[in-house]
């Protein structure tokens, strides 16, 4: 099970013949700067290459009409100027002799790779394709689109393989309105699109392009439009639109499939979208959408224009889907004020809908996207103006800067190593996961357990020294802080402050088992004596401290009596009983707070009574991934392993988490501990922030 590639360079014969500034940015190098970076960075041969081929007629009319389509099979004989003619038409079109096969491709990749992932012989992949798709409809070309490449392929996965639950995920910058009217009274398939808005003022202009355009008769609610009224969002404001608003819909939707329509347009750089995000972000939302459908996602290149950011977006996404740790992300994860009104908006226009939602707090009742008391943009992010201008000089830089350091640090192959204290679990490995026998000196060893009677027998010594040599390879060169995230049920005691350190330590039952994030080993897992996990784990936090990261921790109490702030960085709260409370748990409370806090190392450390499923186990842990680079150290109980261990070995190493079953509500109880919580540490930790009074950089 492996990454698919698909492509073809029959696509790069399409090209735009005469004079026209709007249309002359959707050009052959987008395709071939793409693919030479893969190639360069060595990830295109890591996949599984496959030659697109041309969808049929039959299989363009399940979106399209036969006039159309006959329109533009006609479009091979004509000449320029009659090309030139035809294509005014449209809005933002351009036609070539080659147009019609070059389209024709572009569907069969998206058809291609739905194939290839439902039929189990690849476990997602990349249709490298022009021209984009998701701006076409019925019977018109529109913004740079022939076929619409998305809602085809979801149309033949319907009929072809019977699926009945389809989430289409449209990162483009620019409104999918094609595929949005294609299936907004279909409720067997979600549309997620956020977009440049301002309020209306950004092409395609439409006023269905905001969020309370929701979908009409069984399709209320199976559209969600988050529209973005400024421009210069980045990677906290995309993250937070996936905690906040995607993801609890996703998980309750249950997609048996994910397609993307990957326009990298939203990304720094780009003159179309002028946003902030940068490449590596782009792995980190990959990421967050395999786990879902059980990794199955199938992502269509839609836009993006600038050659540099474009291509290192596509290599991020690819490094993803390959299962490669995405690297932590720049800069601060504070979103803006406008983002935060944006997200909100979404979140009560589809309250009445979605019960992930309305756990969360979130009043079910209709109302239009916020606007500015001048029912504009802030001057200062007005395109054109001297501010705008004097940033984006600075952002241009920004992205030289960062896009050389990509250049010459490419991520290296995912590797992934397990301790295990029973090495037959070994044979239930994916083959490329190292099996470690490691261990750190004995001198070592013996110094960091010297404080704990409990590591003073043979066996838990042997434990840690492994746990040692795991820890070491993890956080070899790093130097940030440390995140500790605790699942467990009844514990045990804790030490507290020490000098530099800000927060508690809670201890609770746990054995190691571990897989690590790093230049040949990425994340671990380890298996200790359930006397010495509590010991365990105090020496696994502060030989992390030891490695030069900065000297404050997060500690997150999965699991404890009852819901309580102890301090902003000490957060305890009991393990919900439901799916759905789980999920909020995890989307609401953990990962925002993960986010927000940007740790080195993550610490998940399941004890004897833990509580959660294997199924919930992996999922956090898979989640978890991404805060921290991939840098995972799991903590596992003897008497869980080895089947915990193998589970959390294939998520760590970039398998699909299994499913965690049927949706069910949130108690009342975990609702308002959920709630409570989150009022408490929001002043602290931005990215659980999801109205615009918590401010933010550009708010106002």
């Amino acid at each position: 099970m492996g990454t698919a590639l698909v492509y073809h360079e029959d696509m790069t014969a399409a090209r735009l013949l005469w004079d026209d500034p709007e249309c002359e940015i959707e050009c052959p190098e987008r395709l071939t700067t793409a693919l030479e970076r893969l190639q360069q960075r060595g990830l295109e041969q890591r996949c599984l290459r496959l030659a697109a081929r041309e969808a049929s007629e039959a299989e363009l009319g399940l979106v399209h009409s036969p006039e159309y389509v006959a329109l533009l099979q006609g479009t091979q004989a004509l000449g320029t100027r009659e090309l030139q003619t035809l294509s005014g038409q449209y809005d933002a079109v351009y036609f070539h002799p080659s147009t019609f096969h070059c389209a024709r491709l572009a569907a069969g990749a998206a058809l291609q790779l739905v194939d290839a992932v439902l039929a189990g012989a690849v476990r997602n992949g990349l249709a490298l394709v022009r021209p984009p798709g998701h701006h076409s409809q019925r019977a018109a070309a529109n913004g740079f689109c022939v076929f619409n490449n998305v809602a085809i392929a979801a149309k033949h996965a319907q009929r072809q393989h019977g699926l009945h639950r389809i989430l289409i995920v449209d990162w483009d910058v620019h409104h999918g309105q094609g595929i949005q009217h294609i299936f907004e009274d279909d409720p067997s398939v979600l549309y997620f699109s956020w977009h440049r808005y301002e309020h209306g003022r950004f092409w395609p202009y439409l006023r269905e392009s905001d969020a309370d355009a929701v979908g009409q008769g069984p399709g209320l609610g199976f559209t969600v439009n988050l529209p973005w009224n400024q421009v210069g969002m980045g990677n906290a404001d995309y993250v937070a639109a996936f905690l906040h608003v995607l993801l609890p819909v996703a998980f309750e939707f249950n997609p048996e499939l994910v397609l993307v329509s990957a326009g990298f347009d939203s990304a720094i750089g780009d003159p179309e979208g002028q946003m902030q995000a940068t490449p590596e972000c782009f792995a980190h939302l990959t990421q967050l959408l395999q786990v879902l459908a059980g990794g199955r996602v199938c992502a269509v290149l839609e836009g993006g224009y600038h050659l540099e950011s474009l291509s290192q977006s596509v290599c991020m996404m690819v490094q993803a889907l390959l299962g490669d740790p995405a690297p932590p992300l720049s800069g601060p994860m504070v979103p803006h004020g406008s983002a935060l009104e944006s997200i909100q908006s979404v979140r009560v226009a589809q309250a009445p809908h979605w019960v992930s939602l309305q756990q969360q707090g979130v009043a079910p009742v209709l109302s239009p996207s916020p606007r500015s008391p001048e029912g504009r943009p802030s001057p200062l992010l007005l395109p054109g103006g001297p501010e705008f201008k004097a940033a984006a000089t600075q952002d241009v830089a920004a992205l030289s800067s960062l896009l050389d350091q990509l250049r010459l640090n490419p991520t290296p192959p995912v590797r992934t190593a397990v301790a295990l204290t029973a090495p037959d679990a070994a044979l239930a490995l994916p083959s490329d996961v190292l099996c470690e026998e490691g261990s750190a000196a004995q001198e070592e060893t013996q110094a960091w357990a010297r404080p704990h009677e409990a590591l003073a027998q043979d066996r838990a010594l042997t434990a840690l020294g492994k746990v040692l040599y795991l820890l070491d390879r993890i956080l070899d060169g790093q130097k940030r802080s440390n995140l500790t995230s605790e699942c467990t049920g009844d514990s045990h005691v804790d030490t507290g402050q020490k000098k530099g350190h800000m927060g508690l330590f809670t201890w609770f039952g746990s054995y190691p088992l571990r897989l690590l994030f790093t230049p040949q080993v990425s994340s671990g897992v380890a298996v200790t004596p359930a006397s010495a996990a509590a010991a365990t784990l105090d020496v696994a936090i502060r030989c992390g401290l030891s490695h030069g990261a900065q000297r404050r921790n997060l500690w997150l109490n999965i699991g404890g009596k009852e819901a309580a702030a102890l301090s902003m960085f000490h957060v305890s709260v009991p393990l919900p009983g439901t799916t759905g409370g789980f999920l909020s748990c995890v989307l609401a409370l953990v990962l925002p707070l993960a986010y927000s806090f940007q740790p080195d190392l993550v610490l998940v450390a399941l004890g004897p009574a833990h509580g959660l499923r294997d199924s919930q186990a992996a999922l956090l842990a898979a989640l978890l991934r991404g805060p921290a680079g991939g840098r995972v150290l799991a903590l596992v109980d003897e008497e869980s392993a080895p089947q915990l261990a193998v589970v959390l070995a294939r998520v760590l190493h970039g398998e699909a988490a299994p499913g965690l079953g049927a949706f069910s509500m949130a108690s009342p109880d975990d609702v308002q501990a959920l709630m409570q919580l989150r009022g408490q540490l929001e002043p602290r930790w931005k990215m659980l922030q999801v109205a615009s009074e918590a401010g933010g950089p550009g708010s106002g």
